[in-house]
């Protein structure tokens, strides 16, 4: 029956250490910065992921204390708190961060684009469909942004042009389409 229960002892020091990894996780993401959780994207997610992995088999190891699971969670916190600066280098951007692709333009579908983007044109409709579009016509752009969202900007919008947060992105897929 020890083998299965184990020991009261044995029992109480792996919920101590669960947590202070946890205590730990906490306080490590919570100085990291609050967009780590709120919208992942790949590194994040990553690091996300090493933490609970860290978290939930650190307590159990026998030949593991709290200052090997410690010094583990810090790594990787520190780690990706570093990446995390070092994304406001362009150079560095490029390889941690998707750019926005135009999925739809002026009512027309971007077959590229949302190959590129891992979507489906079912996929498309249904999250048109749920910001309450019926139909192509009525949209001027869809944008598959950075992070996964995707944003939709109705054809009855018009920008005034000096503030215009599609300019850019517009402006680049008008390039890519030129034949010229």
């Amino acid at each position: 029956m020890h083998q299965i229960l184990g020991s009261p002892g044995d029992v109480l020091f792996v919920a101590a250490k669960a947590v202070l990894l946890y205590v730990t996780a906490v306080i490590g993401f919570r100085v990291a910065a609050r967009r780590t959780l709120a919208e992942m994207n790949a590194f994040d997610f990553v690091a996300a992921v090493a933490v609970g992995a860290i978290v939930g088999r650190v307590p159990n190891a026998d030949g593991t204390g709290y200052l090997e699971g410690l010094a583990t969670l810090v790594a990787i916190l520190v780690s990706h708190a570093v990446l995390t600066r070092l994304r406001r280098i362009p150079a560095i951007s490029v390889l941690t961060d998707h750019t926005p692709r135009l999925l739809v333009v002026h009512g027309e579908v971007q077959e590229r684009q949302l190959r590129r983007s891992g979507l489906t044109g079912r996929d498309l409709e249904g999250l048109l469909r749920q910001r309450g579009y019926r139909d192509l016509d009525q949209v001027r752009y869809v944008v598959f942004e950075a992070r996964g969202q995707v944003s939709v900007v109705p054809e009855s919008s018009a920008a005034d042009g000096r503030g215009d947060l599609l300019r850019g992105l517009v402006d680049a897929e008008t390039d890519r389409s030129d034949p010229g």
